[in-house]
């Protein structure tokens, strides 16, 4: 499948469809879902362009560079200076992005979805019809998910609102309010209810049940239902065991498919080959330009380095005994055999990031990984957790910790739920760094966990000496952009709270 984002969205035409109502022209070469559509090969078509929506790195910009996990590097020429400060505002990218890209994806599933009613497949077709049907579900469900993390400011309370629920191809003059959190979490499971049963049980880089199942289980941990998401986390994790520490850095070299639940692929001459905004959460372009301008090596430009308290939890006194020091940390970096004391750290110690080295001869570009089965063990610790099964905890986080060292290890007995909490946002911080989870995961456990955004006092310092912030903070959900409130009054109304 390397050549599913090649593919031109045909779908995208479809969203021409919306008019203004009160007008209603029915404009020359105006090219209609219904026409766009008209075949089950179209509906292939459309959907396999719906795959090249998806797109992790605005996440990976925002977790890594609003959080813990970066450190301003020595070849930064003022990239990213504003999210780093925590500057986050109606008129900051991070708030842009991630709204209008995720509905720019909804309206276009709601495109091939509207537009597959009115087609009728020939003999033979059925269960390609309706696995097209299927796939753009569970898009559209993956796309209002993303949105309902970001701007809901309590995905756990239902009440709460999130954003508007939009099931068709809109008019050009729609003002939608915000649905409340509830309301779309129903719209979501409707929507993988009705993909579930069409979709084959793995397809790493497409919509599989296995797929559907990773979701879910992200969707009860962070709703708190800690029995549902322990079952499904542990179930996928009996299929897609941890890997040994080789195959582990041969999985960050795109060589293997080992942990994968499902991914992005990224590939020569495709849509996301190139360097991307750099510093910006509007990001696209190569995974490993959210960090480094060339390459991911000390002469590659890095603008961004790694924070030491990433680097301090990955044994520098014995670098590689954790297969993650390896996969993360060039070999190229300078580190300082004294850091603390160090008068020039900023050119002594620079710890490049290479978790995204390159593949497919372009550096910097790898696939982006969604749903890994070592994400589905810290589901199931920190759902244990909650449930206040310390032995628990410390069997996942050891079982962890073993495989990435290549030898059995020891974890602490957490002795309560803030302590068990706190040990798996740990351990998530090393294992999930630079995959667009930190933000998520504070805002989702951090107060529960007693943790936050922790840097590195020396390097932050050096910086704007913005260097902690509680995860209880209103910053860890997004504003609703100015752009949508300067075309929708209305909803300025029910702007989130603190901005």
């Amino acid at each position: 499948m390397k050549n599913i984002l090649k593919i031109t969205f045909v779908a995208a035409l479809a969203l021409m469809v919306g008019c203004n109502d009160a007008i209603d022209i029915d404009q020359p070469g105006r090219l209609s879902a219904a026409n766009a559509f008209t075949n089950v090969e179209d509906l292939q078509l459309g959907v396999l362009g719906l795959y090249g929506n998806l797109d992790t790195t605005p996440e990976i910009a925002l977790a890594s560079n609003f959080t813990d996990e970066l450190a301003i590097g020595f070849d930064s020429g003022g990239q990213g200076f504003a999210l780093y400060d925590f500057v986050i505002t109606a008129a900051s990218t991070a708030s842009s992005n991630f709204w209008v890209r995720n509905f720019r994806t909804n309206v276009e599933c709601n495109a091939v979805i509207e537009a597959a009613a009115g087609i009728t497949p020939e003999a033979g077709q059925e269960a390609d019809y309706a696995k097209a049907v299927a796939e753009a579900r569970f898009v559209r469900a993956y796309a209002n998910m993303e949105m309902l993390l970001y701007f809901s400011p309590n995905p756990a309370d239902d009440s709460t609102l999130s954003h508007p629920l939009i099931d068709f191809v809109p008019a050009l003059t729609i003002q939608p309010l915000r649905a409340t959190t509830g309301e779309i979490w129903e719209f979501i499971n409707a929507d993988l209810d009705a993909a579930f049963g069409a979709l084959p049980n793995s397809s790493v880089d497409l919509a599989s049940k296995d797929a559907i199942r990773a979701m879910r289980a992200r969707i009860a941990l962070t709703r708190g239902d800690y029995p549902t998401a322990e079952s499904l986390a542990l179930g996928l994790l009996s299929s897609y065991p941890l890997a040994n520490p080789a195959d582990y850095a041969d999985m960050w070299l795109d060589l293997n498919d080992e942990e994968i639940i499902f991914k992005m692929q990224r590939v020569r001459n495709g849509p996301f080959d190139g360097q991307g905004a750099t510093g910006s959460v509007a990001a696209g372009g190569w995974a490993g330009a959210r960090f480094a301008f060339v390459s991911a090596t000390l002469a590659g430009s890095p603008y961004f380095e790694m924070d030491r308290s990433i680097f301090d939890a990955l044994t520098p006194d014995d670098p590689g005994a954790d297969v993650r020091y390896d996969v993360m940390v060039a070999p190229t970096s300078v580190i300082s055999a004294d850091y603390t004391n160090d008068p020039d750290p900023v050119n002594n110690d620079i710890l490049v990031i290479q978790k995204y080295p390159g593949s497919d001869g372009q550096p910097l570009m790898n696939d982006l990984k969604v749903f890994r089965s070592s994400e589905m063990l810290l589901i199931a610790a920190e759902a244990r957790a909650y449930q206040s099964n310390f032995t628990g905890v410390q069997t996942l986080l050891q079982q962890l910790r073993t495989a990435r060292f290549g030898s059995a290890q020891t974890v602490a007995l957490p002795a309560s739920v803030s302590e068990a909490v706190g040990a798996v946002l740990d351990e998530r911080k090393v294992e999930l760094a630079y995959e667009g989870h930190r933000y998520r995961d504070l805002k989702r456990s951090g107060v529960a966990g007693n943790r936050g955004v922790d840097r590195d006092p020396i390097a932050c310092n050096i910086q704007s000496g913005a260097c902690t912030l509680p995860a209880s903070d209103f910053r860890f959900t997004l504003p609703i952009p100015i752009v949508e409130i300067n075309a929708n009054p209305a909803i300025g109304e029910q702007q989130n709270p603190g901005y």
